[in-house]
């Protein structure tokens, strides 16, 4: 994949940590320059509280080989998300992929409740957060993405769509917000289809995120240590992993074929031949239909 992506640019909105940062890092080995959004920055911290920035994410795009480009922006802000995309076609001249991974709505789920005693309040902001930052940063960004044909639109999410389809994801608010974003895609693939752009949705497997160790207490250089208590986790894959299916999305020619489909990391990875940067090839989507669907 090495400069496989050299002239293209791309926006991952939602790249300070976890699957954005992965997928930003990975553009940027290809060559690509990257716009990378998020609030957190070195001076202010998001609700989240947590320590990584979208700095060092844009340091890692650049160490990889891309140029990366770090920018504040809360997407849910309209006047922030219209300046970054004026502030792109001023300084770029193009965006060539759209990768929406906004999310940031941890911690706000209730797990198996109803939605009569989920907090409305915070059921409200994660569809807020998950759908209304994917639709605003959309209105903004495509019609710069469709001035040139085989712009590529990636929509990130939980769960490909046949998995989420017969499976309740265990409360109303995240449900709806997993399943809406694949939905999101499938009916934007239609509206870029005329232009010569595609748009897909695409979800990583059980991710070892930044917050996913630190919440089992492992770094990525110990995490097998928790597979004994949790044998799924040895199917978990890294943030790199997802990204290098969007490397390979964005470098494909033929990338059209995928217009309005749903889509997996793992999926790709074997339709592709990447791995992650074990070198293995994880598919926790597999693992659990067989473990909880097929008794094993």
């Amino acid at each position: 994949m090495q400069q496989s992506l050299k002239n293209k640019v791309v926006l991952v909105a939602g790249a300070t940590r976890g699957a954005g940062r992965g997928i930003a890092v990975e553009l940027g080995a290809a060559g690509a320059t990257v716009y990378c959004t998020g609030r957190t920055t070195a001076k202010q911290r998001s609700e989240y509280n947590r320590p990584e920035t979208i700095e060092e994410t844009a340091d890692l795009v650049t160490e990889a080989g891309g140029q990366g480009i770090a920018l504040q922006v809360d997407h849910l802000e309209v006047d922030q998300v219209q300046a970054l995309v004026h502030q792109i076609e001023n300084e770029a001249g193009r965006l060539d992929v759209l990768v929406n991974d906004v999310w940031g709505a941890e911690g706000l789920t209730q797990w198996d409740t109803p939605v009569w005693e989920h907090s409305l309040e915070k059921g409200l902001r994660i569809l807020r957060l998950a759908l209304d930052t994917h639709i605003i940063t959309s209105h903004f960004a495509l019609p710069l993405l469709i001035k040139n044909k085989g712009g590529l639109l990636i929509e990130m999410t939980d769960g490909t769509e046949s998995y989420n389809r017969d499976r309740y994801r265990s409360a109303l608010f995240y449900d709806l917000a997993k399943t809406a974003v694949n939905r999101m895609a499938w009916g934007l693939s239609k509206e870029l289809e005329p232009h010569g752009c595609t748009a897909l949705a695409l979800t990583p497997g059980w991710l070892r995120s930044e917050l996913m160790l630190d919440g089992f207490g492992v770094t990525e250089a110990n995490w097998r240590e928790v597979i004994e208590r949790y044998p799924g986790f040895a199917f978990s894959e890294t943030p790199r992993y997802v990204g290098r299916a969007v490397a390979h999305l964005a470098a494909d020619a033929k990338v059209a074929k995928f217009n309005g489909q749903s889509l997996s990391s793992a999926e790709l990875a074997k339709h592709y031949g990447f791995t992650d940067i074990d070198g293995s090839q994880p598919d926790s989507w597999s693992y659990l239909i067989e473990t909880e669907d097929g008794g094993k």
